[in-house]
C-alpha cells in the first residue's frame, strides 16, 4: 500500500492581529463614553468578541462589564426589536 501525499493548503491567508483599541490610546472602558463602546456592539446589540474587536483579553472583560452598566441605566438596548 501506498501513502497518501497530501498537497500544503495554500489558500489559507495569514491571520492578521489587531491591536487593541485601548491599549493604543492607553485608557480603558468607561461607561460613561457611549459612542465608544457602541462600536463594539453589533447591529442586534450584541457583544462582539475578542476575534472580531482586536480588543485584548483585559479590556474585553472591562468592556463587558461596562456594556451590561449601560444596558442597565437603559443607554443601550438589551436587544434589537426585529
Amino acid at each position: 500500500m501506498m501513502k497518501k501525499k497530501f498537497k500544503k493548503n495554500t489558500n489559507i491567508k495569514p491571520v492578521k492581529k489587531l491591536n487593541c483599541y485601548f491599549c493604543e490610546n492607553k485608557r480603558d472602558p468607561d461607561y460613561k463614553d457611549i459612542d465608544t463602546i457602541s462600536k463594539f456592539v453589533s447591529d442586534r446589540s450584541r457583544i462582539l468578541s475578542r476575534g472580531r474587536s482586536g480588543v485584548c483579553n483585559k479590556h474585553q472583560r472591562k468592556l463587558a462589564i461596562s456594556i451590561k452598566r449601560l444596558r442597565h441605566l437603559a443607554l443601550l438596548p438589551f436587544k434589537v426589536a426585529i
